[in-house]
Order: structure tokens, then C-alpha cells, then sequence
């Protein structure tokens, strides 16, 4: 067993179910194609958010030069790689071995000088890695230890620096449209890839990103359109949703 599979914040079971889809982390049609119509709306917020907060030029291509980000649980690269074209120096991590041969291997391919590691947050932390911007995108939701996962993340987030954790809320309607709509009706994701008794309420993960020693910076909720098949950014938060939180320059 791996040194990233025997860490407190990783569940093998979800380890091995992503593991098994990994070389179809790329594949718009594939088991992934849903996370391929969500990409366009999460980038566009990400760069909407940092550009204004490390004050760098909005018309720029590059943005993020000389920025350093961390895609924690960053399965085949689908976020590491826009992220690296916008000028960011990235470093991409997660427990699953097959998922990181995939986004190394299409990475190369795309000639993008990434870092990935066959790891977790909390060895990167003992490490004393630091970033200015991490990204915690649909990852919560899997992870056996919440409280440690978000603290050994939170550890390695410069002062100033953005943390972006996009989840699933923990209503009625997340599990009508999130697990029995996507997974049962629609055929979006394979059966069982969430577990609708892990979703997360905004308020409980604020709670947890606040006992870390963060500050929100913003709610965002996100949605799907049936009618132009599509996803937007939204006021609704009962489905999919996302925080951004800051460290403070002093604590």
C-alpha cells in the first residue's frame, strides 16, 4: 500500500472507485463528461476571483505568473492544466496512483511543465509546501477525515493566499438531482459515485474552514439548465456550491 492510501483523510474505497475510471478522466463523452461541461464556469470563476484579489491584469493571457497553486485531489488535470496556461506554477496531488500517471501523461502531451504527486495534503504539509491559491474541487465529499484534510490544506495556504472548495450540499434536492437524477435517471456518473450521507451544508463547511483560521471571502451556488444543457453560476446553493476563503496576513 502506498504512503498516500494509509493517510487518515483518505478512504481507500473512494480511492479505488476513481482509480478504476482513470483513463477517462479525458475522454468529453466518458464517465468525466459531466466535470468537462462543469470546467468552463468554475475556471471562469477562479479567474474572476484571484485576478482581482492579487491585483493582476485582467487582459492578461498569464495572469498568474509567478503565483503558486495546488490542485488537491486533481484526478486526471482537467483544473491543473487551464490553471498552468494561465501562469500559474502548479502542483497537482492525489491519492490515486492511476489517476496521476493519467494527468502526467496528458500533460506531457500538452507540453505543460506540471508537478504531480501521488499524494495527500497532509504529507505535502509535513513537507512545509506552501501555495497561494488552492484548489479543493469536489474532493470534501470523499475524504474520511474532514476536520484534518481541510487543516493540513489550510496549513499550506500562504497568508493572503485563496482557498476554493466546491462541494455538494446536503439537501432533499442535492439528492433528487445530484445522486438519484445524475447517477439513476440521467446516467451522468457511474452508480455510486457519491454518497449522498457525505454532502456538506455550506454552513457546516464554513464552520470547518473557519476553525482552520480562514476567512469567507464569498458563497457562490452553481446550477444546471436543462433547457440550454448547461451550467451557470447561480444564487441557488442547495445543489453544488462553492467557498472561497482567505488566510489572514496575520493570525
Amino acid at each position: 500500500m502506498s504512503e498516500a492510501a494509509t493517510q487518515p483523510s483518505v478512504d481507500p474505497g473512494e480511492i479505488a472507485k476513481f482509480s478504476a475510471m482513470a483513463a477517462e478522466w479525458w475522454d468529453p463523452a466518458g464517465k468525466f463528461a459531466p466535470l468537462h461541461k462543469f470546467n468552463p464556469v468554475r475556471l471562469g470563476f477562479i479567474r474572476e476571483t484571484a485576478v482581482p484579489h492579487f491585483r493582476r491584469d485582467p487582459k492578461s493571457l498569464r495572469p498568474f505568473e509567478g503565483l503558486a497553486l495546488l490542485d488537491i485531489g486533481c484526478g486526471g488535470g482537467l483544473l491543473s492544466e487551464p490553471m498552468a496556461r494561465l501562469g500559474f506554477a502548479v502542483t497537482g496531488a492525489d491519492a490515486s496512483e492511476k489517476n496521476i500517471g493519467t494527468a502526467k501523461a496528458h500533460a506531457a502531451e500538452s507540453g505543460l511543465p506540471i508537478t504531480y504527486r501521488a499524494t495527500t495534503a497532509e504529507v505535502l504539509a509535513a513537507e512545509s509546501q506552501s501555495f497561494d491559491v488552492i484548489l479543493n474541487m469536489e474532493v470534501v465529499e470523499h475524504v474520511a477525515d474532514l476536520t484534518g484534510f481541510l487543516g493540513a490544506c489550510a496549513a499550506m495556504l500562504k497568508p493572503g493566499g485563496l482557498m476554493f472548495v466546491a462541494t455538494l450540499n446536503k439537501t432533499l434536492k442535492s439528492f433528487a438531482l445530484a445522486k438519484v437524477g445524475a447517477e439513476y435517471v440521467l446516467g451522468w456518473l457511474p452508480r455510486g459515485t457519491h454518497d449522498w450521507s457525505r454532502f456538506i451544508p455550506p454552513s457546516t463547511l464554513q464552520s470547518h474552514l473557519e476553525q482552520t483560521h480562514l476567512n469567507i471571502l464569498k458563497k457562490q451556488g452553481v446550477a444546471f439548465d436543462p433547457l440550454g444543457w448547461n451550467w451557470h453560476l447561480s444564487s441557488d446553493m442547495d445543489v453544488n456550491y462553492m467557498l472561497v476563503a482567505t488566510k489572514p496576513l496575520q493570525i
